[in-house]
């Protein structure tokens, strides 16, 4: 029989009504600016912030998101060497990376680390909104652009022509 938030009461099985989200961003503004706009999406929840990737760390196994939408650079650790870590420790929590960093190699990389998802900060704020939902469902995103950057970058590095 499952409760009201939809969680099979003999298992604890079952799915969430709403999307948990930590953020990880260096900068205090930029950390409000995007709770700001998670929140605003009436099945999403931000339970916890953080200013660098071991404060992260230590919200996300507190918390235990669904999602983690961090920064690209941050104080400390990388968040790319950190990426492995993070998926190993919580492994049902998803990671979208949030960045400045437009050139092909990060995303690569990022996906190869284990984030699911890839969007640019000067992305539209639904852009951001779907890459956590299809996180959250274990589905990857990619900027658009960058995706078809590296197609042409794949392309050219084929044996095609």
């Amino acid at each position: 029989m499952a409760d009201a938030a939809g969680a099979d009461e003999a298992t604890g099985a079952g799915q969430r009504d709403r999307i948990t989200i930590v953020i990880a961003d260096d900068h205090v503004v930029v950390r409000r600016g995007l709770q700001m706009v998670l929140d605003a999406e009436p099945d999403f929840e931000v339970v916890g912030q953080a200013g660098d990737i071991a404060a992260a760390r230590r919200c996300v196994l507190e918390q235990r998101p669904d999602v983690l939408v961090a920064d690209l650079n941050m104080p400390g650790q990388t968040t790319l060497d950190a990426i492995p870590k993070l998926r190993a420790d919580a492994p049902a929590t998803q990671i979208v990376v949030l960045t400045m960093q437009a050139e092909p190699r990060y995303a690569r990389e990022a996906r190869h680390a284990g984030a699911l998802g890839y969007v640019l900060k000067d992305a539209a704020e639904t852009e951001l909104v779907t890459a956590v939902r299809l996180a959250a469902a274990g589905e990857a995103y990619l900027n658009r652009g960058l995706a078809a950057r590296l197609v042409v970058e794949r392309t050219r590095n084929s044996n095609w022509d």
